[in-house]
């Protein structure tokens, strides 16, 4: 059933109404965009905006609005409160401004400072696995508790883009980036806790051989035959250490299984649609999109929208086309990292996804004129008259943007909670 909206004039507004102000939260002072009227000041303020008409919420008002025909005495009241209220307007969306721009900043910096400590820790616990793996499968179990136990019990979770290293070990990069994508995604199935936690340790340890074997190319291209044979069993040998270190048989099978693709073109195996296991074909759809934006040769990087486009136009039939469909949903269509241009005209780096808004992310933006001690990052959920017009590769934006942006040559990703929730 369609919701009823209710609209009044400008001059019917009274103490005790709750409205709606249907406008970006950089084109009001208040901190929220729907609220209670508590006084005249107030409602000088949404005077001042300029709206003609606005709506409220009968239900959660205390009172009904002014009659027309009593509006002019209603003038009277508030042009008492109207000059008092020009002054603090404008001081008061300053100070709500700079606020909300530091608690984007203080979110962002919170995810990157999670994102640096669980890299330390999944590079140890994946380097020491077969000569402690006790150890090591303890470390990665505490780390990974804390990322499924978000993933199972909070509403919202957001995609945030790691900008903060420019680290070429994508051995070690690589296996976290898959974790945090994998969960990302089982959350959008609404999968069970043992799979959610099954799931992570498997994309936790799922290229172990590769990892403890740093000297092998990642890209068949660059490979000698002898190479090219390990790198076609590095899956059977990360199951082996899976068995050997206690994991799972549901784990190994993970593991073992997490480069076959649904049209028998994968390996080891060649295995076919139903005869791959669910979690596997999870795997594989993140693994081949992190191996697209992150090879070891970055001349061939794809940016993330050129990799989610490339995978469904060229690789559709290699996986489950429900998986990557949701896969591509819960990025957006411009994902964490991606490099874009404004409808305003300005230049950005999408920085944050909701699953739930895809096509309103975070977007931190190069200001030419302004000088700031931190960049401007928008909030496109509550910018209404602004979108994305494009995506762009790096060496497209302006000279100054590239410099001001500068952005990695490594994408990262780490959930994200207050980045998710309505501001």
């Amino acid at each position: 059933m369609q919701t009823k909206h209710h609209f009044i004039d400008i001059d019917q507004l009274r103490v005790g109404l709750y409205i709606h102000l249907d406008l970006g939260w950089m084109d009001h002072p208040f901190t929220f965009s729907n609220f209670k009227l508590k006084d005249e000041g107030q409602i000088a303020k949404v005077r001042k905006i300029g709206l003609k008409q606005l709506r409220y919420d009968p239900k959660r008002s205390d009172c009904e609005p002014l009659p027309l025909n009593e509006t002019v005495n209603s003038r009277s009241v508030i042009s008492k409160a109207q000059a008092s209220a020009e002054i603090a307007l404008r001081q008061d969306s300053e100070k709500i401004y700079t606020d909300r721009l530091k608690k984007l900043h203080e979110a962002m910096e919170e995810s990157e400072r999670k994102f640096i400590l669980a890299s330390d820790i999944s590079k140890k616990a994946i380097a020491n696995i077969e000569d402690n793996p006790q150890a090591s499968i303890h470390q990665a179990k505490q780390m990974l508790d804390d990322m499924v136990h978000t993933t199972l019990t909070e509403p919202d979770i957001a995609m945030h883009a790691i900008n903060g290293s420019n680290s070429d070990d994508k051995h070690h990069l690589h296996p976290l980036n898959v974790t945090v994508l994998s969960l990302m995604l089982s959350k959008s199935m609404s999968m069970t806790a043992e799979d959610t936690h099954t799931l992570a340790l498997a994309a936790l340890f799922h290229d172990t051989a590769k990892a403890n074997y740093p000297d092998i190319p990642l890209e068949a291209s660059h490979l000698t035959p002898v190479a090219l044979r390990f790198t076609e069993q590095h899956t059977v040998h990360s199951a082996e250490i899976a068995k050997k270190s206690g994991l799972s048989e549901h784990i190994e099978k993970v593991i073992l299984q997490h480069n076959e693709f649904i049209d028998g073109s994968g390996y080891p195996s060649k295995l076919k649609d139903g005869t791959i296991d669910p979690l596997a074909r999870i795997v594989s759809v993140v693994n081949v999109y992190d191996s697209l934006c992150n090879p070891a040769d970055h001349a061939h990087a794809m940016t993330p929208y050129e990799a989610l486009k490339f995978m469904f136009s060229n690789m559709k039939s290699k996986f489950d086309e429900g998986i990557l469909k949701q896969f591509i949903k819960c990025l957006g269509v411009y994902p964490p990292g991606s490099v874009v241009q404004l409808s305003s005209g300005m230049h950005g780096i999408v920085v944050s996804v909701n699953p739930g808004k895809p096509l309103k992310p975070f977007v931190m933006v190069h200001e030419p004129i302004a000088k700031r001690e931190k960049p401007l990052v928008l909030d496109l959920r509550t910018e209404a008259t602004l979108t994305i017009g494009a995506c762009i590769r790096p060496h497209q934006l302006p000279p100054e943007a590239l410099i001001y942006l500068n952005p990695r040559r490594h994408v990262s990703y780490f959930l994200d909670t207050d980045l998710a929730k309505d501001k």
